[in-house]
Formats: structure tokens, C-alpha cells, sequence
């Protein structure tokens, strides 16, 4: 007798979940507890009913899939859909995480599903697998446009441009906006990499500005300043970083 297990369905396009579902139909074992049409949804299911197993789209509007996986405590095992999106396909493959290439056949999906079926089998915790998938994923070379961030039941999406600055904080980094402050678990690395040069310079080890919300540079004393921001908030400049602002601001 085989374990019976729940999942659900996240995809924002209609005729993907249903031909998920249809191809479902053929394994008795797994029954749809939900289907989501956007990761806001995804996440108040997945925290509410703790399925097993999710299908989930990569690519989606709001928040894309890596952004989702960022913010489930405990995640489920994962089947990755997707258009052809050569990085998170070799960040899978790193991980061997499956995942179904769109369009997909039947034979392809149960292959993905007996794989499932061993990971549940080996009740192994997602959570390693997922970090070190995001992790590979932020190797990306891409701009980010939105720092997603979940604080208790409550997700926030905060566009770069509404951003202040930055400051790290040990493992996390608050993220000052237009929105008030939020604490995100990522480096200051991360950002340095992933906010457009053009839009924010790294002022010292500890912040990152956006360069529209600088007001003035101040010397404090003898090589040491700061830099006074639009809403009067003061932020400390290395060497470098008054290096790299009178480059920028010049």
C-alpha cells in the first residue's frame, strides 16, 4: 500500500495547472489540496495546509518562484515548471532538483513524480536544498527591480527605486524605503552585486545609497565624511567610498 500525499498546483497560466492536474489524474496516490495563480496565494496555502509536494512555475508576475521559495519556512518537495530559463536550469541540475521543461510529455511528468515519490519517502528537510538553490540563483547577473521581504504573516514588495538606503546588520541587511525599514536575510555582497551602479554606490563597508536621495557630502574632520541624504538621515563614507562619490558626483 502507498502513502497518500497532497499537493499543490502554482503556475499563473490556466492551461498549465490543468494539464498538471490532468496528468495528476493518472497517479491515485496524490490528491490537489489547491491551485495558485500568483506566489501571494501560493504561500497563505502552503502555510495553511502543508502539502507535500507543490508544482511550481518559475516565472510569474508579483513574485517569481525563487522569490517564493525565499519566504516558506518549511517547504515541500518541489517540482520546478518552466520555460526555458537556462539559469535556474543549471541551478537545478546542481541540485538535482527536478523540474519540467514547458511544454512538457506525460512520460517526463511521471518521471518527475516517481522522483518526488523518493525524496517523500525519505522525509529528507527541503530547506538545504532550497538555500543552496536560491543561493545559485543569486550568482545571476541581473539587476534587481523588487526586494521581496516577509515579516510574520506579512509579505512586502518594495521596488528599488522607493529605496533610501542600506545598512548591514550581522547576517540580514535593512532595507530603508520610502515604506518604512525592513530586514532582509541577505549580504551586503548581495546587493553591491545586484543594485544598478548607476542607481546606488557603496559609501562604506556598512551602507549602500541611492544616488538621487544624496543632498551633500560632509567632511566631519581631517579625511573623514559623511553623506546627508534628502530626509537628513547621515551616513558614514569610507576612503573608498568618497573615492567613488566624487567620481559619481562629478
Amino acid at each position: 500500500m502507498s502513502d497518500n500525499y497532497t499537493a499543490v498546483i502554482i503556475d499563473d497560466e490556466t492551461l498549465a495547472r490543468e494539464i498538471t492536474k490532468k496528468y495528476l489524474a493518472n497517479h491515485k496516490n496524490i490528491s490537489v489540496s489547491a491551485e495558485c495563480s500568483n506566489g501571494f496565494d501560493a504561500i497563505k496555502k502552503i502555510n495553511e495546509l502543508s502539502p507535500d509536494l507543490i508544482f511550481l512555475d518559475i516565472q510569474m508576475p508579483k513574485l517569481n518562484g525563487f522569490e517564493m521559495l525565499e519566504l516558506i519556512d518549511n517547504p515541500p518537495v518541489i517540482i520546478f515548471t518552466t520555460a526555458f530559463d537556462q539559469f535556474a536550469l543549471k541551478a537545478f541540475e546542481a541540485n538535482a532538483v527536478d523540474y519540467l521543461l514547458k511544454p512538457y510529455s506525460r512520460e517526463r511528468f511521471d518521471e518527475a513524480v516517481q522522483k518526488a515519490f523518493v525524496r517523500l519517502q525519505s522525509k529528507t528537510p527541503q530547506s538545504g536544498i532550497i538555500k543552496k538553490l536560491i543561493d545559485r540563483n543569486d550568482e545571476k547577473n541581473e539587476f534587481l527591480e523588487r526586494i521581496v521581504i516577509k515579516n510574520g504573516p506579512k509579505i512586502s514588495i518594495i521596488h528599488v527605486h522607493d529605496v533610501n538606503y542600506l545598512e548591514a546588520q550581522d547576517d540580514y541587511v535593512m532595507v530603508y524605503s520610502s515604506e518604512g525599514k525592513f530586514l532582509k536575510q541577505k549580504t551586503m555582497k548581495f546587493f553591491d552585486q545586484h543594485l544598478d551602479p548607476k542607481d546606488f554606490i557603496r559609501v562604506h563597508r556598512s551602507y549602500i545609497v541611492a544616488i538621487k536621495g544624496i543632498k551633500k557630502i560632509e567632511l566631519l574632520e581631517k579625511e573623514t565624511y559623511q553623506v546627508i541624504l534628502n530626509d537628513k538621515t547621515a551616513v558614514p563614507v569610507s576612503k573608498t567610498g568618497y573615492e567613488k562619490l566624487k567620481e559619481i558626483l562629478n
